[in-house]
């Protein structure tokens, strides 16, 4: 018997690809709940997140698996709006080969319309937003043979319009809404009822209100209804089915009552509406509720366009052209067309236009944008410079390194908007009621208009049908589906306005918890570059003269010491001279002849071997090790004539940071490579208690697990390269550093700026997010838990032995049932509350 191996060929594993689609249409978390379900029944699809907030989709799909265009399919068979931009390009050589610039369009991924104009003089392009870059669509026309050119202005930023023009529509209907609303208000009044009877009669005065309260409820509040249609058609309900539900039953009834009083015929017996036998009518309930709603609706739709301005402001600094060098000529070119190694020429008052470095010429650049640093930053050729910074003095040329996508602010672009896209584990509980609300909601204000045309009062259809009308007015999904994600809206947008880039609403959360935070040494708590921090020297030895002869010698070293020297005698501006007669001592210094004068430069030991005595420089030496500081013996034609002390001192922020972080309870550990006297040198200078000392990079994972084992939180601050395997094991990986330079892919927070004092900020802002996210959650919980049995006829019992009193009429009538009208005022004002606390995230310093 034999037996035939075979040999499987591994299978590679799919590329997933995330997008993010803006979706329209959505009201409340109910809307997300069933996008979220459609887009997960799309084939391919690992992952789809929905938040209300930024009314954006964020989905992980296998690329090979699933195409762009089902997942359109998906939100739009939802019953849902997929967001789309256009873009239009001007053809360079107009009558060109339309079809196959039309085809290479098409083939891009994400393009959903390409349409060539007349002439074949411009071409315009529609994918959905956040799709598909300018650079792309130009790069696959010139490989069709076609060369475009963005048209100046022409970027349809289709979100902010729909936006605003939403608050347009939404201002318009509201007012016109309140207005008819007041007006049939007062004219049903007992006054306004008795001045309308000296020149009409009070049919004629109820179908006139019905012709008032009718294009109310059909133009003001058609969006419920459309709303509601799409649901039923797709077989679920959200708010704009309870919305409708609501109004309708209170305008037919009152429609009803108004043409067939008959049908109604004890009703009248209700309360006194000064009526007469006819029965109550409520259009100014109606009207007045869809006002109200739009009211809440357009709040609503202001307060999220102030709490995205952080990302408003951030796309907003993005340069629309650059100056580019050909030759002697320049020109000026859309950003979008600024491709790698191009030469660009930056004046000063520009913004820079790319990603690049300085060829030529120096500045000042306020990176700002990038750091949140307000002081300038110097910049000479060689010096990286980042697109949308602003250059302040001189002109200098750059060549582009960096391009579209690409650049820094891209990315920092990208995090914040994936950030603001994503769901905290908070959430969790309100998805889940969110996605039984609604049917619950419908169900309570069927039992409840039964049982209030069971066992209700006299004229109890009334009180039935205004009591479930109230249910349904009242209940609000809205506030449910916001309270998260608004504030880890703002929060995240206020943390990129500080450079804290936060990458998730996860590490939000888990970031408030954080019991310890280890801080790597070099570049988080020290400056990560050795400085001279002492000169000593014998009688008669000019200091000035020491660092100069050293620095001469030590020119062109690749020892940080002797870099260190280097860069002392750059900040003095001395000039340094020629050396001869150079011989390096591995481990132990240099030897070399400056201006003919032999020199000695290295450990005390070289001297010592060399026959020189360092005396008492010996001594002084013992006292600058003792404090952590490296240090280099000179000797100048055999006599020992100073010693240089370097180090790397700790940031100016170093010690504020670890007393902020202890202030708010936290235990601060550093952990480094060093010996343990330098490392306790350093902790001992920024405040720092515990110390773990001479621990190999690919140790420190190892130790931030040993914290978490001992039930710690633990927070890792590096410079997110040599310490990304801890960075990856901590509960939260915090990367310092400056601007670009900072590795964002390997951690969960980004400090933008080098300063150690962003942590404790950091842990400041996602304490207060989630403090407000709680707040949201209790108040939009307690909201529905406590008024839906208020409107459904819960106080009934408390006032049916004494009556209602006499102030609090309006409010309840006259046996303790809940006004529909502020039922509606109570639902808009819900979301409003929910929004506008998160706002107040904005005022944190």
């Amino acid at each position: 018997m034999t037996t035939e191996a075979t040999t499987r060929e591994p299978q590679a594993t799919p590329e997933i690809d995330t997008l993010t689609i803006g979706v329209g249409g959505m009201t409340c978390a109910s809307c997300v709940a069933r996008v979220e379900k459609a887009l997960k029944k799309a084939p391919g699809v690992k992952t789809a997140t929905v938040n209300l907030a930024t009314e954006k989709a964020t989905v992980s799909f296998d690329g090979e698996a699933c195409e762009i265009d089902s997942l359109l399919g998906a939100i739009e068979d939802a019953g849902y709006e997929p967001r789309r931009e256009t873009a239009v390009f001007d053809i360079v050589k107009p009558g060109t080969d339309a079809a196959a610039l039309q085809t290479a369009l098409e083939a891009v991924r994400g393009v959903t319309g390409v349409d060539v104009g007349a002439a074949g003089a411009w071409v315009t392009v529609s994918y959905p937003s956040g799709t598909v870059d300018a650079k792309t669509l130009l790069q696959a026309a010139s490989a069709a043979g076609v060369d475009l050119k963005t048209r100046a202005g022409s970027a349809d930023d289709s979100v902010d319009l729909a936006r605003r023009r939403e608050q347009r529509t939404l201002l318009v209907k509201w007012l016109s809404a309140g207005a008819v609303g007041i007006a049939l208000m007062l004219a049903g009044l007992p006054r306004g009822i008795e001045f309308f009877r000296d020149f009409t009669t009070v049919q004629d005065l109820l179908v006139s209100m019905f012709l008032l309260a009718l294009p109310v409820q059909i133009w003001a509040g058609w969006q419920f209804y459309a709303g509601a249609w799409k649901g039923l058609r797709h077989r679920t309900a959200d708010m704009n089915t309870l919305i409708a539900l609501g109004t309708t039953a209170a305008f037919a009834y009152s429609t009803v009552a108004t043409f067939w009083p008959e049908l109604f015929a004890d009703a009248h017996l209700a309360h006194d509406h000064h009526l007469g036998d006819r029965p109550p009518v409520y259009f100014e309930a109606s009207a007045v509720i869809i006002a109200l709603i739009l009211f809440g609706r357009w709040l609503e739709a202001r307060a999220k366009g102030s709490a995205s301005a952080a990302m408003t402001r951030l796309l907003n600094l993005r340069p629309k052209t650059a100056r580019l060098l050909r030759g002697d000529r320049e020109a000026d070119i859309p950003v979008e067309e600024v491709q790698p190694g191009d030469l660009l020429n930056v004046r000063p008052g520009e913004k820079v236009p790319v990603d690049g470095v300085v060829a030529e010429g120096s500045s000042a650049i306020d990176e700002s944008m990038l750091t949140g640093e307000s002081l300038p930053v110097e910049k000479a050729e060689g010096a990286p410079v980042y697109g949308a910074t602003l250059n302040r003095f001189g002109t200098f040329r750059m060549r582009a390194t960096r391009v579209g996508r690409e650049t820094a602010l891209a990315q920092i672009i990208r995090l914040v908007e994936q950030a603001q896209g994503s769901k905290a584990p908070i959430q969790r509980l309100a998805d889940f009621v969110a996605s039984v609300f609604v049917p619950v909601v419908l169900l309570i204000a069927a039992a409840d208009f039964v049982i209030w045309l069971l066992i209700g009062p006299e004229g109890a259809v009334i009180y039935a049908t205004l009591n479930a009308v109230a249910v349904l007015i009242i209940a609000c999904p809205c506030a449910l589906g916001l309270a998260t994600p608004t504030a880890i809206m703002v929060g995240a947008g206020k943390g990129a306005e500080q450079g804290i880039l936060i990458r998730s609403g996860e590490a939000l959360e888990t970031a408030e918890k954080l019991t310890t935070v280890v801080l790597d040494k070099t570049g988080t708590i020290t400056e990560g570059q050795p400085r001279v921090t002492d000169v000593v020297t014998t009688a008669g030895t000019d200091e000035q003269q020491l660092i100069r002869l050293v620095a001469a010698a030590e020119r062109g070293s690749e020892h940080a010491l002797g870099e260190a020297i280097v860069r002392e005698s750059q900040a003095r501006e001395l000039d340094l001279p020629d050396v001869t007669g150079f011989e390096a001592i591995p481990g132990r210094g240099v030897r070399a002849t400056v201006e003919g004068r032999r020199l000695v430069i290295g450990t005390r030991r070289l001297l010592e071997e060399d026959g020189i005595d360092p005396g008492w420089l010996a001594g002084a030496g013992d006292k600058l090790t003792a404090a952590a500081k490296s240090l280099v013996y000179v000797a100048i034609d055999g006599k020992a004539a100073g010693v240089i002390a370097i180090a790397d001192q700790i940031k100016g922020g170093a010690a504020e940071a670890v007393s902020m972080l202890r202030g708010r309870g936290i235990r601060v550990v550093l952990l480094t490579g060093d010996n343990e006297a330098t490392a306790k040198s350093i902790a001992a200078q920024a405040g720092i208690a515990d110390v773990i000392a001479e621990v190999l990079p690919d140790e420190k994972a190892a130790k931030v697990r040993e914290l978490q084992s001992q039930g710690q939180v633990v927070a890792m601050v590096g410079d997110g390269i040599n310490d990304a395997p801890a960075l990856a094991q901590a509960d939260i990986g915090m990367a310092i550093g400056s601007g670009a330079d900072v590795a964002i892919e390997a951690s969960d927070i980004t400090l933008m700026r080098g300063d150690p004092r962003g942590v404790a900020t950091a842990i400041t802002l996602s304490r207060a997010t989630m403090r407000t996210v709680r707040q949201n959650l209790f108040w939009a919980f307690f909201y529905n838990v406590a008024l839906i049995p208020v409107a459904a006829g819960a106080l009934y019992p408390v006032f049916q032995s004494t009556g209602v009193p006499e102030g609090l009429g309006f409010f309840f009538g006259d046996y303790g049932f809940l006004n529909p009208m502020l039922a509606g005022a109570a639902m808009a004002l819900s979301s409003v509350t929910v929004m506008a606390n998160s706002l107040r995230l904005r005022a944190l310093a």
